[in-house]
């Protein structure tokens, strides 16, 4: 048992000496909208937002829109995927006060093979391209889509910095991860850790990088080249993805041609999330949707995520106190050095939601239950209900 705890332990700090200084730097949580130079003319910019059931929020999501500083020609539509509820009222209601055009339009009943979302989606982009036709491909290469979800509320700046980013560095996708909602105790210990673990497995710098494969995006604030979506295939081509941004961002980046992406954190108010995060389910139900298919469905997957959990981050705190409690001192100090570098490693994001530097110590937890809510993805897709999502289930 004592040989076991110290290979363990060994094992533990060596993992977490080559995620600090060999997975790309990640836990700095240091990739962030840098100024760019205006480009000479504005390109187009149509924002297309699919919304199902968001009624609280998509009122203020239209609002923070419609007041945008953005200088270039920009419209917005709001496809509305199915509402049980007012969502298209309020829709109505907040264009009707901010005094700005907004298209609403209806998403047509779910395609075999399709995901709710890339459906809206790809109305969204139908309805833009039958609008305003283009001619030729340089007119199309100088038309963007905003790519952004119902709850995210966007700084009146922000598309002007993303679209001068975009411009100047020859971006085809450019995307922020909006600011999450962190108040309350399950808000303030899940929502770090989760910002934390996206970028463990899609480190921002080597998704940044155009010699590296990783791809990432994040979902609620996307801005993608109209010509570089339409050459990788379109939005048909990741009609079945579940975790669509992460597939985007592949899409784009490792298509024919290789294509730059930027993925970086939000900032202040350049991009909010107003999902509240505060009770435990929400946070449950977020995760259990999209772990299990983040694993691809694979069992033997699963159960490789479960032992490299427990390994990574609940052995070393868990081994400390085995070796001070069997007087093993040297298993102890090597337990405690695989535990203070997974705290180093946690802190910048700790730092970045204005927490207390103590509870860069709590990611064990944090681990623990998504740990948990990993079981329960499996759990739900072995019991038909895998994805569930606001009525809809999706196995694959």
């Amino acid at each position: 048992m004592i040989l076991l705890a110290y290979l363990a332990s060994a094992l533990a700090i060596v993992i977490w000496t080559y995620l600090l200084i060999g997975r790309d730097a990640y836990w700095r949580a240091s990739e962030e909208l840098p100024p760019a130079y205006p480009p000479k003319v504005w390109p187009d910019v149509s924002a297309i937002i699919p919304a199902r059931d968001e009624v609280e929020t998509i009122g203020a999501v239209v609002k923070a829109h419609a007041a945008t500083t953005y200088p270039g020609k920009f419209t917005i539509s709001i496809v509305n995927d199915a509402s049980s509820d007012a969502t298209a009222d309020e829709v109505l209601r907040a264009a009707q006060q901010s005094g700005r055009q907004i298209e609403l339009l209806n998403a047509p009943p779910l395609p075999d093979g399709w995901k709710g979302k890339m459906n809206a989606v790809a109305t969204g982009i139908q309805y833009v391209h039958n609008k305003q036709p283009t001619t030729t491909s340089q007119e199309n290469t100088n038309k963007y889509f905003l790519l952004t979800d119902a709850d995210i509320v966007m700084g009146p700046e922000t598309l002007m910095r993303l679209v001068a980013h975009a411009v100047s560095n020859d971006i085809a996708l450019t995307s922020l991860m909006a600011r999450l909602d962190s108040r309350g105790l399950w808000g303030g210990l899940l929502i770090p850790a989760f910002v934390y673990f996206f970028q463990q497995l899609y480190p921002f710098p080597a998704s940044n990088n155009p010699k590296s494969r990783t791809a990432a995006a994040a979902g609620g604030c996307m801005l993608v080249n109209a010509n570089a979506l339409a050459k990788a295939g379109g939005i048909e081509a990741i009609k079945g993805a579940l975790i669509d941004d992460c597939a985007l961002a592949h899409l784009i980046k490792n298509g024919n041609p290789r294509r730059v992406i930027w993925l970086g954190l939000a900032k202040n108010d350049e991009a909010i999330s107003l999902r509240d995060n505060r009770s435990l389910s929400s946070i449950w139900t977020m995760v259990s949707r999209s772990a299990f298919a983040q694993l691809n469905h694979s069992w033997a997957l699963l159960a490789l995520s479960i032992l490299g959990m427990f390994l990574i981050y609940l052995a070393p705190p868990a081994l400390v106190v085995f070796g001070v409690l069997n007087d093993q001192t040297v298993l102890a100090a090597i337990a405690g050095g695989a535990t203070l570098l997974m705290a180093l490693s946690y802190f910048p994001t700790i730092r970045s939601f204005d927490q207390h530097p103590i509870f860069s110590f709590a990611l064990p937890i944090a681990a623990f239950f998504y740990l948990l809510m990993t079981i329960s993805s499996g759990l739900n897709h072995a019991r038909g209900k895998g994805g569930a999502w606001k009525g809809r289930t999706y196995q694959h």
